[in-house]
This record gives C-alpha cells, sequence and structure tokens, in this order.
C-alpha cells in the first residue's frame, strides 16, 4: 500500500461522529493536496476493508456527490450523527467540518 493511501485511511478513520471533511481537505491532510479525486478512489475501492466513515467525507461545498441509494443512504447516515442540512441539501462546513489538530505522519500509519 501506497504512503499517500495510508495516510488517507487514517484521517478518514480519525473523522469524528457529527463531523465532515471535503475529498479535498482529506487529501491536504494526508499530504497532497491534488489528490482530492484518489481520496475518492480510496472510499470507494477501501471503505469496507478498512470500515472507514465514508459518510463523513463530502465535497467542499458540503454537498453529497454520491447519486441514488448511495447518495441517500449517506445523507441519511449523517442525519443520524445530528448533522443537519440546510437549503438545497448543504451542510454548513463552518459548523460541521472536522479540522485535525495535527498533520498524520507516515511513522503513525496503520
Amino acid at each position: 500500500m501506497q504512503p499517500f493511501t495510508k495516510q488517507v485511511i487514517q484521517v478518514i478513520q480519525q473523522i469524528p461522529k457529527g463531523h465532515v471533511m471535503s475529498y479535498g481537505q482529506v487529501a491536504r491532510t494526508a499530504g497532497n493536496p491534488r489528490a482530492a479525486r484518489q481520496v475518492s478512489r480510496i472510499l470507494h475501492s477501501m471503505s469496507a476493508k478498512y470500515d472507514l466513515p465514508w459518510q463523513r467525507v463530502v465535497n467542499k461545498e458540503g454537498r453529497i456527490t454520491l447519486k441514488s441509494d448511495a447518495g441517500i443512504r449517506q445523507r441519511d447516515l449523517l442525519v443520524d450523527e445530528g448533522i443537519l442540512f440546510g437549503l438545497h441539501g448543504k451542510i454548513d462546513m463552518n459548523r460541521y467540518e472536522y479540522i485535525p489538530e495535527e498533520i498524520i505522519h507516515v511513522d503513525d500509519l496503520i
């Protein structure tokens, strides 16, 4: 597994219940600010294996990007965690965004 992939997994595992991060924010925290799409691929392929709280990752506007049943499921899971959706289905990132206190270091990984 690549170091960036390990870092992304660890960042996502640390998002607390009732908070979200954007794909880009996860990428920046994991050390590659230009890898938001890679974060999406990691979520898609590794969420089940690493029991990732995939529902806590949204786009930078606070919107769910998944379509159909997966998007509905994500919204339901976030509502169950106490996250409220505003107009047009947006999450208030100022209120619910998780900002890690420190940058992830490769030595601390899985």
